[in-house]
């Protein structure tokens, strides 16, 4: 071990003096140097705390991190909540701007219908989620064809239709379904089935992301000229329902049904205030939905709720922190505009053109009134 500065120790670890003087001599340099170094001496001692104080803290902070890692559970619910995040936000961009955020809740309650009947006869729970929310997908664009019915009728009525049986399977056929667990999100629920789940659908949703960007984002803005530059808008939009409920059946066991509709709408809603292109809205939406999602299973970690709640709660003040600081942008701005702009009334001499109609025969905004 390094010895520490002489300075710094007490006059009994100098040790003897074999001369007799040289003890003095090193006590009285000890102290001249002690009384010299004064405030220096105290500055550096505060200095010490400071960084020692910085270091616990971030010994904290790092226990924090990484104690739920210990757990082998929140390693997988973290990996899958990862990747949930990023499909439910980049979900979001297209939902929010297609204006389909019911889509989300209704397919989610489709979910917990075919949940239900397929756990009554047997059935693995993602085989009867993912056949209940594409048939709803398929029935949706069906009754939306008809005429005189528009997307959100069709929506309203084929998934709470489904829910509805999903409720009634559950009230005449026992079942050891945890229905808080399927309604809300379950942390300790969620295994390695439910991990590669995620991990397949989020790599077939990238896939299908990157094949079909520009034609999607086309039929998003104007169906009608995406159809004229042969654009088949009605098979991608067929194709967006059919991939946003196989999106929500992978979310199921993270965010839990009620709460998915929130999870393909925030991240959205969020990245459309803070952008103003559909790239940097795709990529600042895909960034909040993970974030969220990493951020919402650490508090439901340490705060023992509910991994759904959390997820879509952390997302939502992030979106009530962005919208009140937009509100309070655009509010300066407009102070700022009307400062610095001209006057509305008429500003010429009387006589002139400018203020009575003059020789141009044109009558000033602010006279018209009289």
């Amino acid at each position: 071990m390094p010895e520490r500065p002489h300075h710094r120790r007490r006059p009994s670890e100098l040790g003897p003096d074999p001369g007799g003087t040289g003890g003095d001599l090193r006590r009285r340099d000890a102290g001249v140097h002690r009384a010299g170094s004064g405030r220096g001496g105290r500055r550096a001692t505060s200095g010490a705390g400071t960084v020692g104080a910085a270091r616990r803290r971030g010994r904290l902070v790092s226990d924090w991190l990484t104690t739920p890692l210990e757990y082998a559970f929140f390693t997988r619910a973290l990996l899958a909540g990862t990747v949930v995040g990023a499909m439910s936000g980049a979900l979001s961009t297209f939902v929010v701007l297609r204006r389909m955020s019911y889509i989300g809740h209704g397919l989610a309650h489709s979910v917990l219908g075919g949940v239900a009947v397929g756990l009554a006869f047997g059935v693995d729970l993602y085989v009867g989620a993912i056949v209940a929310t594409v048939a709803s997908a398929l029935l949706i664009d069906a009754v939306a064809r008809q005429r005189g019915l528009h997307a959100d009728a069709a929506i309203g009525i084929v998934t709470t239709s489904i829910f509805a049986i999903g409720i009634a399977v559950l009230a005449v056929v026992p079942t050891r379904l945890n229905v808080e667990a399927v309604l809300f999100g379950n942390l300790l629920g969620v295994d390695r089935t439910d991990l590669w789940v995620a991990v397949g659908v989020g790599a077939l949703f990238a896939v299908v992301l990157f094949l079909l960007y520009k034609p999607l984002v086309f039929a998003t803005f104007d169906a009608e000229v995406a159809r004229v530059h042969g654009v088949r808008a009605s098979g991608i939009e067929l194709l967006f329902s059919l991939v946003t409920a196989v999106v929500v059946v992978a979310s199921v066991r993270v965010l839990g049904v009620l709460l998915i509709a929130a999870a393909v709408v925030i991240p959205g809603a969020t990245a459309r205030l803070l952008t103003r292109s559909i790239g940097a809205m795709l990529a600042v939406s895909t960034g909040l939905g993970v974030a969220a999602a990493v951020v919402g299973l650490y508090l439901s970690f340490y705060l023992d709720v509910p991994s759904g709640p959390s997820i879509v709660l952390t997302g939502a003040s992030v979106f009530a922190v962005v919208a009140l600081g937009s509100a309070a942008a655009a509010r300066r701005a407009l102070g700022v505009a009307r400062r610095f702009s001209p006057p509305s009334g008429p500003a010429g001499p009387q006589g002139t053109g400018a203020g009575d109609g003059g020789d141009d025969g044109q009558v000033p905004v602010g006279a018209r009134h009289h």
